[in-house]
């Protein structure tokens, strides 16, 4: 996992079940300019590809995804304007 990637807003949905680390997420990304990068933590194994899914549509650039801590952790950056 690369943890030199500069993280502008955590987003902490462990314990948090389909579809709300998306929600999560979709509600922090709207508070950053973009470029900014959101690093997502969370438990649910439905992340693992709704995270990605979710980046791509949105056209959010996925820029790291593994585990830490017994938990899954994305970085996104957000896309351009």
């Amino acid at each position: 996992m690369d943890t030199d990637i500069k993280v502008d807003e955590v987003v902490d949905a462990r314990g948090l079940m389909c579809p709300m680390p998306v929600l999560a997420a979709t509600k922090a990304m709207k508070l950053l300019d973009p470029g900014e990068v959101i690093k997502v933590i969370a438990t649910d194994k439905g992340s693992l590809s709704d995270m990605p899914a979710w980046a791509e549509d949105n056209g959010h650039e996925l820029l790291s995804s593994g585990t830490e801590d017994d938990a899954l952790v994305f970085y996104i950056r957000k896309a351009a304007a």
